[in-house]
């Protein structure tokens, strides 16, 4: 089973996208400290990223060094609409994709799914 790795610290989004990633087959678990060491591996990471030009590449940083090697997905409700999910933006920040808020089920499960493929 694939492993995600959430790190979102409003409480509704976050239940929201476990049942989400849950009921899509993937194994979901909450991260609390973005530098705090991860107990196992993940096969992706999915942050929420807040003021992405400012402090979100500090958060981006702690969250490589927790997961070396892993692909990283940013979640924002600061990023515009319709921005190139792989553009300027996601690689400034040196991720693997970048979507925005609010976002939908396929939209998330599609950037998951063409990252490390479908659950099962």
């Amino acid at each position: 089973m694939l492993d995600i790795v959430i790190y979102e610290e409003d409480d509704l989004m976050r239940g929201l996208l476990e049942e989400w990633l849950t009921g899509a087959g993937y194994r979901v678990r909450r991260a609390t400290v973005p530098g705090a060491p991860a107990p196992e591996d993940a096969d992706l990471v999915i942050a929420n990223i807040y003021m992405p030009k400012h402090t979100g590449t500090r958060l981006v940083d702690e969250i490589r060094a927790a997961h070396p090697g892993t692909p990283l997905i940013a979640i924002s409700a600061q990023f515009r609409a319709g921005l190139s999910t792989a553009g300027t933006t996601a690689q400034t920040l040196g991720v693997a994709q970048v979507i925005a808020k609010p976002l939908t089920r396929g939209a998330l499960l599609g950037a998951v799914g063409a990252i490390i493929g479908p659950a099962t």
